[in-house]
């Protein structure tokens, strides 16, 4: 950042009126008085190379990127992290001064560290992990849980080949269960994430029978809007740990605004205040 230049950075995807990075960033932005701006770009996928190659010629320092372009980027970008061709997704850009495009992906920081802040007791070697949905987002989670000791994935999807594909991307530590036997996972889960939009305002509802979910055991789900899904609200009853989706958002920012601003903005009550608003 020069002292001539007002940084800008932003979140492209198409839709993007709905995002509340706007809104995450902007708080940051105005809470560490930093003279910056943070905007929403909607742009389609035949403008998206170009669009990304003229950002920082117009005083961008960063960009985050979500659907539909979150694969698309890693084709754009000069350099990627290895986690980001691991999960085969981006979600943040980092325009370096050397003009190179700097491709990561932050999901599965930001949904580690909300676990570990929703659930702190949580150890992920104390038994197998019940993922639901084979979308990026599992793919970010699947990574970070493997990474973190989990020994067991134990996967479904509502179309197998997909699951399937994740196994055999990621190895013999997953096993693939039908839709229609999803809830047979729970019976010996010690962590239950929901990846999939089923719940989410809008959408459908999750069917899945949720009698098998252990009590003690944690359950999260990457929704959060609304903030308690109904997975969470009937795991609380059975005595589950519940965790919102909400806090994965605000977490997977941290590392981006840190690279863009260089500040390292705190997740607190306030910033969790300024999203729901």
């Amino acid at each position: 950042m020069t002292a001539s230049k007002i940084p800008l950075a932003g979140v492209i995807g198409s839709p993007i009126a709905h995002s509340k990075s706007p809104q995450l960033h902007g708080h940051w932005l105005k809470t560490y008085g930093i003279k910056g701006h943070y905007i929403p770009m909607d742009i389609g996928a035949h403008d998206l190379q170009d669009a990304i190659r003229m950002l920082p010629r117009m005083g961008f320092v960063g960009v985050n990127i979500t659907i539909p372009h979150k694969e698309a980027v890693l084709s754009i970008a000069d350099l990627i992290t290895d986690r980001a061709i691991l999960i085969g997704a981006a979600n943040t850009l980092i325009f370096r001064k050397d003009g190179k495009i700097h491709a990561d992906n932050t999901d599965g920081y930001g949904f580690m560290e909300n676990l570990k802040t929703g659930a702190p007791d949580w150890n992920p070697r104390s038994g197998p992990a019940a993922v639901l949905g084979a979308g990026g987002a599992a793919r970010a989670v699947i990574a970070s849980l493997l990474d973190a000791g989990v020994p067991q994935i134990l996967l479904s999807n509502r179309t197998r080949v997909r699951a399937e594909k994740l196994k055999a991307d990621f190895g013999s530590r997953l096993q693939v269960f039908d839709w229609v036997q999803a809830g047979n996972m729970f019976d010996h889960a010690a962590l239950v994430v929901n990846t999939t939009s089923l719940g989410m305002i809008g959408k459908n509802e999750m069917r899945v029978p949720l009698d098998g979910l252990q009590k003690g055991a944690v359950v999260t789900d990457l929704v959060y809007a609304p903030l308690r899904t109904q997975l969470l609200e009937t795991a609380e009853e059975m005595g589950c740990i519940t965790v919102d989706g909400l806090g994965m958002l605000l977490h997977q920012a941290v590392p981006a605004f840190e690279r863009w601003f260089g500040t390292r903005p705190a997740v607190d009550s306030a910033t969790r205040a300024a999203v729901l608003r």
